[in-house]
Order: structure tokens, then C-alpha cells, then sequence
């Protein structure tokens, strides 16, 4: 067994409203790992390449992700060796958007006209791509159109996600706010209509005036909703689950902590996400609602599971996986099961 006197365990997040997310701004992440003799590292603040490509393709062994759901799931799509070991749902503004002079009002309007979606280098799986169409599909769906009924036009983006760390152009932060090139053709010209999502999405539309054509982040049928960060996962390597189911159940332990606190304290909350994600309290509020507080808990209820397998055929069929693979045989209960029988205990 690896000796917790030298072990380091790589973890990551993406800056959105996650418990992982509270947990490590509380200090308590590492907190506990501290306590079983770990040392915490951050993939994504990491000045290698090469470890940074693992928020992606969560290739490193010792590691754990919150965030966006579509790389890990091409990432076992590929054969990655991975544990899906939590969920969680926090709804988020999404909707699609226009400018006033393409006389755009409604969903059925967009029937014939073209919609942007713009197209990032192959290496690492585009997940925005994958958002934005997943976004256009729901939206359509709700006035009985599918994604034939416009013409979708692709928006190539030079640079990668990956790339970019000290560009000048960022101004000193850490990453370019995204939509800039959908709303460069929108102002172009060249596309009628783009789809935007969360604290970002919701700053771009007001920054530009533009004009809401449908939005559906809290619609009430759960698979409207689904899409890259409706449910966010947290996994971890198959190395880490097997030799360290305890530091595993730790985590989790500790994910459940911050959801509980994340309850009773709604203004902190805003305030701690606004953080994570670089926006204000204001902007939080309307991209995730008055009742975020209430939707930072974690667990693999049938329902969440479901709704990841939903956006997992989805991706699949659409061909953004490598190849398709069954959810249950990717779930790992074992570390529920573990709390459950020490809180027993």
C-alpha cells in the first residue's frame, strides 16, 4: 500500500458552483486530507501542460474532478479507468439569444435561419460544442423542432481551452471569458442566433443587449435542463477508489459537510460562488436562483444517475464519445456505503 507519508492526491474543479467547490474555499478539504497524511494538488493550477490536460482527460493516477460532465464521460468512453462516485444538481441560467436587428422572437423564428456554434481544435474533447448544441436541441424540442429545422453554422476557434496561460490578451486572468466569438458573429452578421449558460452566460447577454429567445435552465421537465453542467459529477481514478477507499469516503464525507453548511447559510453562499467563479453576488443570484443554497448536496440518487446517462447517450450519439459504455458499471456506491456504516457505528 502506498505510504500516506509521501502520498500527494491531484484534484481539480471547474469554476462553477460545485460543494467541492465550498469544501476547498472553507479549508476543508485540506483539512481532511491533511488528516490521513496527504498533500492536496491542484491540476488545474498547475504551470505543466501535461498535468493540466488531466482536468480533461483525468489521466493522472491519485486524483479526483468536480465539474462539467462531459470530459470525464468521453474520458471512460475512451477506456479511462474511473469511478463515478458523486452527483450534483444545480440548475443554471441557459437560453438562447439573438440581437434586435435579426427581428428573432421566439423558437419558431429560428426555423431556416442560422445558429452559431463555435468549434475548438481536436485534443481535447469540446465540450462547449457539446453544451451548445445539447442547449439548441432542448430548446427546439419545446416548440416540437429538432436541430434540422435551422442551420447550424460552425464558428472555428483557433485556441484551445488548454492554451492561453499567460497570453497578454487575458489581461492577467486566468481564462478568457467564453461567447466571444459567437457574439463576434452574431455582431458580424454571420449567425442569427447563439446559446449561452450560467454567471458567464448571463453577463455576455447583458454586456451586449441581447435579446432572449427562449430560456429553459429551470424548465420543468428535468431533461430540458440536462446538459454539461446539469448534473455536475465528481470521479476519481480507479487507483485511488481501489488502494484508498477511505480517503474516497473522506471526501465525500467532507462534500456532504459543505452541502449541509452551503443550507443554513444562503448569503454566504452567493458570495463564496461569485468567488469560483468570478462574478458578483448580483450575477449569481440571477444565473442560479434564490435557491442554490439548496442544491450543493451530493449522492447518487437513481434520478441523478439517470439524467448523467441521459447526457452520456446523448454525447454518444452525437458523436462526441469514443465509444459507449454502461453507467451503472461506471457508479461506485461503496463509499456511501462506508459513511453509512460508520455513522452506524
Amino acid at each position: 500500500m502506498t505510504d500516506t507519508n509521501t502520498l500527494d492526491v491531484w484534484y481539480t474543479r471547474c469554476p462553477v458552483p460545485t460543494p467541492l467547490g465550498l469544501a476547498a474555499q472553507l479549508g476543508w478539504l485540506e483539512e481532511t486530507f491533511q488528516h490521513h497524511g496527504v498533500t492536496l494538488k491542484s491540476i488545474i493550477d498547475s504551470p505543466d501542460r501535461s498535468v493540466r490536460e488531466s482536468h480533461f482527460d483525468h489521466h493522472l493516477s491519485w486524483s479526483f474532478r468536480q465539474g462539467g460532465n462531459v470530459p470525464p464521460i468521453r474520458a471512460r468512453s475512451e477506456g479511462r479507468a474511473t469511478r463515478l462516485v458523486g452527483i450534483t444538481w444545480t440548475d443554471e441560467f441557459q437560453a438562447l439569444i439573438t440581437l434586435p436587428e435579426t427581428g428573432i422572437r421566439t423558437t419558431r423564428d429560428l426555423v431556416g435561419r442560422r445558429f452559431g456554434i463555435a468549434s475548438r481544435p481536436a485534443g481535447i474533447v469540446d465540450f462547449l460544442k457539446a453544451t451548445a448544441l445539447k442547449g439548441l436541441v432542448s430548446a427546439l424540442s419545446l416548440e416540437g423542432l429538432t436541430k434540422h429545422d435551422v442551420e447550424i453554422v460552425d464558428i472555428p476557434v483557433a485556441e484551445s481551452v488548454i492554451d492561453g496561460v499567460g497570453d497578454p490578451t487575458r489581461f492577467g486572468l486566468k481564462q478568457r471569458l467564453p461567447y466571444a466569438h459567437e457574439i463576434a458573429a452574431l455582431i458580424r452578421g454571420e449567425v442569427d442566433a447563439v446559446y449561452v449558460k450560467g454567471t458567464q452566460g448571463i453577463t455576455v447577454a447583458n454586456l451586449f443587449a441581447a435579446v432572449p429567445i427562449v430560456e429553459f435552465g429551470f424548465h420543468p421537465d428535468p431533461k430540458i435542463r440536462i446538459n454539461s453542467g446539469s448534473p455536475r459529477v465528481l470521479t476519481v481514478d480507479e487507483r485511488l477508489a481501489e488502494e484508498r477507499p477511505d480517503l474516497v469516503a473522506a471526501l465525500i464525507g467532507t462534500i456532504r459537510r459543505a452541502g449541509a453548511w452551503a443550507e443554513a447559510h444562503p448569503d454566504e453562499v452567493r458570495r463564496f460562488v461569485g468567488r469560483e467563479v468570478g462574478a458578483s453576488e448580483e450575477t449569481v443570484l440571477a444565473a442560479n436562483g434564490p435557491d442554490l443554497h439548496r442544491h450543493l448536496g451530493i449522492g447518487l440518487d437513481p434520478d441523478l444517475v439517470d439524467a448523467v446517462g441521459h447526457y452520456k447517450d446523448f454525447l454518444r450519439d452525437e458523436g462526441f464519445l469514443a465509444g459507449d459504455f454502461g453507467i451503472a458499471d461506471w457508479v461506485d456506491e461503496r463509499p456511501y456505503q462506508a459513511l453509512d456504516t460508520l455513522a452506524v457505528a
